[in-house]
């Protein structure tokens, strides 16, 4: 599916939608979402460091990893890769891997656009069911998606050699 299309009336209902324009390049912006050496630096929300384990980014490539948690919690992740079209699109099936059979999947559309010499990302979560996009809301996906975003504009002026 698109990143922009709808399959039903209740997608509005069931997603979670969060924007953030970089001063960064999109090559730049989409290879710190493909390098383990990158992402690790940055991803989740603020307090978490993320240890990954494998990065194969193409259709049918998954990315293994565990977030850590402020409080020590692990919490394992497995993205499995549906569509890769560089430097604009990365969508995915998100997981907790072959060890949580009970985690509820998620779709992911990632979507990198050049805005004025800028890089607006879209984070595009779609939940199998309203239920559960409540659940992840409530459960601090927005604010999380928000600060993982934040981690990432912080990572890019340090890889650009720039100050805030």
């Amino acid at each position: 599916m698109d990143a922009g299309s709808r399959n039903d009336a209740d997608e509005a209902e069931r997603e979670i939608v969060t924007t953030r324009v970089f001063d960064a390049p999109r090559e730049l912006v989409f290879a710190a979402f493909k390098d383990p050496q990158h992402i690790s630096n940055w991803w989740g929300p603020n307090g978490f460091t993320t240890t990954t384990y494998e990065m194969d980014v193409r259709p049918g490539g998954q990315w293994l990893f565990t977030m850590h948690g402020p409080d020590g919690t692990d919490h394992p992740n497995r993205v499995r890769y549906t569509e890769v079209r560089a430097p604009e699109l990365l969508a995915y099936d998100h997981d907790a891997g072959a060890d949580r059979p009970d985690f509820e999947p998620f779709k992911v559309w990632v979507t990198f656009e050049t805005e004025d010499g800028k890089t607006r990302v879209t984070l595009r979560l779609l939940a199998a069911t309203r239920e559960r996009r409540d659940w992840m809301a409530k459960f601090g996906a927005i604010e999380g998606a928000h600060q993982t975003l934040a981690r990432l504009a912080a990572h890019l002026l340090q890889s650009e050699g720039k100050t805030s």
